[in-house]
Order: structure tokens, then C-alpha cells, then sequence
């Protein structure tokens, strides 16, 4: 679950903005102030911040500006009223702001707006022509699998999800990730279908189905492959 931060003192903007994205399936946290903000967004694992310019203690920019600083690559939106909208806009920008939204905006735009930047800044995720783990082989060009030298039947979508993961060796995937790259579609009714995928595969390609090595769980994130 991709995880946002909003950081704005309105706090009956930041509940509207939470709720729309809880109803989209994000982990939400919140700041009421600059240097609160900062400080979660540093020690925090967020995908994404979402920030006012004006705020106590500290400004969005100057937020934004050490966040940079600080290495932090995170995806910023940043918030403004109409007032020197212009200024804000080019400064927000050149500091590291991934996008900006002028105040007041609706929620279906902010949500389109998160679910775009989100998507610009999501690595395009390499693909790999063959793969070996335990006694299994695969071949992804001629979609083809044996497991002990012996022909194993593997659908499209089991090939599809086996390749993603090989493909990120040792790294997490998340469940929305492999609903958008493996079922190619963003909104899916649950990411605890995978599961139930992912329960099946293990049957086929793993020695021990109940203990897998190989298509390993990572709880509250995803999933990761390892030889």
C-alpha cells in the first residue's frame, strides 16, 4: 500500500484530501506544520508528500528545499492559494516540487494529480529472458518451465508475475505494482486476490509450499524473489 503525507495547518482540508485517499486505498499520515511535516517525512517510508507553502514553523518550500537536501527523492505536490500564484509555482518547481496544485481544486483532480506523479516517478521495472531457482527453469520467450527436468504448466499470468519479481531480485514489489504491470489494471477490487494467486504458484514451483525460499511474502508491503 503506497503510503502519502500530507502536511497542511487546515486541518479540514487535510481530512477532506485523507478521506479521498483512503477511499483510493492509500496509507495516509498528516502534519498540522512545517517542521512536524519534515520530520516524518525524513523518518517515515512515504511514497509521496503533499504540502502547503504557508504553514507554521516552517514553509512548504523550505520543507521541500531540505528534504533535497537531505537526499530524499521523495515526490512532492505542492499546494498554494491564488495570491503570487505565479512565483510560487516557479520556485516550488525549481526546488524539487514534482507538481502543484492552486487552491481551491476538487478532489477528483488531487487524485488524479497524486495517481500521475506516482506513476511518472515509479522505475520502469527491466525485463529478463530466462530464470533459475531450486530445481525450476524458465525460459519467458518461449514461455516454457520445467521443475526437476520435468515439463511444468505455468498460465501467461503466472509467467508474467514469476518474470516481475526475477526481475526485481531481492527488492520488494508491492501488491498494487504487480495488479498494474501483471493484471495490467490500477484499480482492482482487492489486492488479496494476489495472495490467493500467489498460494497456487507456490505450489507448483516451490519444494515446500508452506515455507517458499523462492516467491517470498514481505508483511504489509508485497512480495520478493530470491534464488
Amino acid at each position: 500500500m503506497k503510503k502519502i503525507l500530507i502536511i497542511d495547518d487546515d486541518r479540514v482540508l487535510r481530512q477532506t484530501l485523507a478521506a479521498a485517499l483512503e477511499t483510493e486505498r492509500y496509507e495516509v499520515g498528516e502534519a498540522g506544520d512545517g517542521r512536524e511535516g519534515l520530520n516524518k517525512a525524513l523518518q517515515g517510508n512515504y511514497d509521496l508528500v503533499v504540502l502547503d507553502i504557508v504553514m507554521p514553523t516552517l514553509g512548504g518550500l523550505e520543507v521541500c528545499r531540505k528534504l533535497r537536501e537531505a537526499g530524499r527523492q521523495i515526490p512532492v505536490i505542492i499546494m498554494s492559494g491564488q495570491k503570487k500564484k505565479e512565483m510560487d509555482k516557479v520556485l516550488g518547481l525549481e526546488l524539487g516540487g514534482d507538481d502543484y496544485l492552486t487552491k481551491p481544486f476538487g478532489t477528483d483532480e488531487f487524485i488524479a494529480r497524486v495517481h500521475a506523479v506516482l506513476r511518472r516517478s515509479r522505475p520502469e521495472v527491466p525485463e529478463i529472458e530466462d530464470c533459475a531457482f531450486g530445481d525450476v527453469a524458465i525460459d519467458f520467450r518461449k514461455k516454457t518451465a520445467t521443475k526437476g527436468g520435468r515439463d511444468l504448466h505455468l498460465t501467461a499470468r503466472e509467467f508474467s508475475l514469476i518474470q516481475l519479481l526475477a526481475a526485481c531480485e531481492g527488492q520488494v514489489v508491492s501488491r498494487e505494482t504487480i495488479l498494474e504491470k501483471v493484471w495490467e489494471y490500477e484499480k482492482f477490487p482487492t489486492t488479496r486476490t494476489i495472495d490467493t494467486f500467489m498460494y497456487n504458484l507456490r505450489r507448483k514451483v516451490e519444494d515446500d509450499p508452506a515455507a517458499p525460499k523462492h516467491l517470498v511474502t514481505v508483511p504489509w508491503s508485497g512480495y520478493k524473489f530470491q534464488k
